[in-house]
Order: C-alpha cells, then structure tokens, then sequence
C-alpha cells in the first residue's frame, strides 16, 4: 500500500487528467443514450410490437462481450475517443430503454384517462403526467447505464481511447500493482459516486412527488 500512495502522490495530476478523460467519455456516451434510449422507450411503451423489437436489438447489444464489440467498431470507425463513445452510447441504451418503457407502462390506466377527461392531447398527457410519473423508473436506469458505462471505459485504451484503463493496462503489462490499483480505485470510486449521486437526486424526485 505505501508503494500505491506513493504512486498516487507522485503523479496526481496524470492521475487527475486521466480521471477527467475517462468522465468526458462517459457522459458523452451516456448523454447519447439518453437523446436516443428515452425516445425509443416511449415509442416502445406506445406500440408494443414494434416495443418488442427495440427491446430485443437493445438486448443483443448488451449481451455482445463489451471487448467484442468495441474491435468491430474499431474496424468501422478507427481507433480513438468516436469508437468508445458509440460503444459507450450502445452499452448504456438497454438501461434507459427499458426502464422508460416499464415506467411509461406502469402508470395507471385511470391517470391518463382522467387527463383525455380534461381535454389533454397525446403529447400534453405524456409530458406533464405520463413521463413524470415515470421519471423514478428512467433515473434507475440512467444510474444502472452510468455504472455499466464507467466499467466498459475502462477497457477504452485497448481501442486507442484515454482514461484510466491506460494505468490498469500499464499496471497489467509492467507487473506494477501500484499503477494497476491507481487506474482500478478511482474507476471504482467513479462507479460508486455516480451511483450515490443519482440516488440521491431519484430519492429528492420521490420525495417532491410525495408531497
């Protein structure tokens, strides 16, 4: 462990930098699939049958090995920061599909009655009733897509990406546990504080909506 704080504190700034590039990845990747897992999740919960088939290809690129994926997109679009953002973009969609369309299909049947009742159109009971009753649902999404997304970036330098893969990998090749701890610790505390963060802002969302 003193070798490891040594490590840390002798190169802090890289560590600092390579931190900050393996976050600019994520939220890239993971704002993507949010402009297009929302979207796709209410055209899911509107046609079901057509929602079986975005679930089912959104299920096939989850299932796809993350390193599998990542080279065929490599083959397509080069090394670099594009092909680990689409991959990032791909492996965080499943999530935010999902649980917009059983969020959007949960809401009672009688809710959006009531508001066709008042005069509502399609697009005004979607906006002011269906999606925020179901906003508790997307954000459980956006944390489970933004956990997934840290953990795949990590394997980003394999493809020519940045972030803290790079000192995993150094760590890995050079037999250095210092650097492959000081690439694995922060990824984790990454995962761990995104995961609490939007815990807590899906607890406020609650918590407003209960009042």
């Amino acid at each position: 462990m003193d070798l490891f704080f040594r490590y840390v504190g002798e190169n802090w700034s890289y560590l600092l930098e390579l931190t900050f590039q393996h976050v600019v990845m994520v939220l890239t990747g993971l704002a993507l699939a949010l402009l297009a897992g929302i979207p796709l999740g209410i055209v899911a919960a509107g046609n079901r049958r057509l929602g079986s088939i975005i679930l089912l290809l959104a299920n096939i690129v989850q299932v796809f090995p993350s390193l599998a994926l990542l080279v065929l997109l490599m083959i397509v679009f080069g090394l670099g920061f594009t092909t680990v953002v689409i991959g990032l973009f791909l492996y965080s969609l499943l999530p935010i599909i999902r649980n917009t369309y059983v969020g959007l299909t949960q809401v009672d049947p009688a809710i959006a009655e009531a508001g066709r009742g008042v005069g509502m159109s399609a697009t005004q009971l979607l906006f002011r009733v269906q999606l925020p009753l179901a906003l508790p649902f997307v954000f459980t999404g956006i944390r489970i897509s933004a956990v997934i997304a840290i953990g795949v970036a990590t394997i980003a330098p394999l493809i020519g990406g940045e972030g803290l893969g790079r000192e995993i990998y150094a760590g890995i090749n050079m037999d250095n546990p210092a650097r492959l701890y000081a690439g694995a610790v922060p990824a984790a505390l990454l995962a761990l504080l995104a995961d609490s963060l939007l815990g807590l802002l899906q607890k406020g969302l609650n918590r407003g909506k209960s009042v």
